[in-house]
């Protein structure tokens, strides 16, 4: 947590917000130096097409940064943003990457073209999920989150017993947690401070960071957003790492991320 530099935006006790694009500040980083990493990036299917929300139609187009550049352009910069996080990561370390069809493909070949040993792909089930308006395929009500280790030697992180006690409704009688996770969409409480077309529910980060870092542990996410995973990481007594090129998502971040050191100077009372 020592960095830094001309692009940081914020820096506390337990979290540093970089501004600017993750190709560019990745490689400022110290090589093996992050414990964990999680990646919700663009998954370029902002393609003039309409979605629900609310009860209402609405269009699916979040920003330019998720507009597709065609095939080889978005692979090249799947590419290149793993490769570099590749270079952060502990060797024992573990990445996790969600993604719809429009990009976990092209996210499965690169994790494994850069030697990456894949452990699960979990599917985050959504129950609350918007219905599909076009009526030509399946309602989308998943999204998929690749779980993965540098290499297949590595002696990565993993609180299984932790994941077998996480709740009597998800592993009944103390079973193995599946690799299917029924979890509701982010709630409105959790989008006080502000609205990011992306945001991730607070519970499936819990789960993630969870299962796969002790306290003191550093979390990285290269496409910071909202700042789910850093909310979640401090609560959970990691330090963290968020990286974005939107000084008005890093500002929201800031301020749910204050909060919760608020929360924990109080619970050391």
């Amino acid at each position: 947590m020592e960095f830094i530099g001309p692009n940081t935006y914020c820096r506390e006790k337990d979290f540093v917000l970089l501004k600017g694009d993750s190709l560019d500040i990745l490689p400022l980083l110290r090589n093996e130096s992050v414990d964990m990493i999680f990646a919700d990036p663009p998954y370029r299917l902002s393609n003039n097409g309409i979605s629900c929300k609310s009860g209402k139609m609405v269009s699916v187009n979040k920003a330019d940064w998720d507009k597709s550049k065609g095939f080889e352009e978005d692979f090249k910069f799947t590419y290149e943003w793993i490769r570099l996080c590749k270079n952060v990561l502990k060797p024992n370390g573990t990445i996790w990457i969600s993604g719809t069809p429009h990009n976990i493909y092209q996210v499965g070949y690169a994790l494994q073209s850069l030697g990456f040993h894949v452990l699960n792909e979990i599917s985050w089930y959504k129950p609350n999920a918007p219905p599909n308006l076009a009526c030509r395929c399946f309602a989308h009500a998943h999204e998929t989150i690749i779980w993965a280790k540098p290499s297949k030697d590595a002696k990565h992180k993993f609180n299984y017993e932790l994941m077998k006690k996480w709740d009597d409704k998800i592993s009944p009688g103390g079973k193995q947690m599946r690799s299917v996770w029924n979890i509701p969409l982010t709630p409105q409480n959790e989008k006080k401070y502000g609205l990011h077309p992306t945001q991730k529910p607070e519970e499936l980060l819990r789960r993630i960071i969870s299962s796969s870092s002790d306290k003191g542990d550093i979390i990285l996410d290269p496409f910071n957003g909202s700042g789910t995973t850093g909310v979640v990481a401090c609560s959970l007594g990691r330090k963290y790492i968020g990286i974005d090129q939107d000084e008005k998502y890093l500002e929201l971040t800031k301020r749910r991320l204050s909060e919760i050191q608020a929360q924990n100077r109080l619970s050391d009372f």
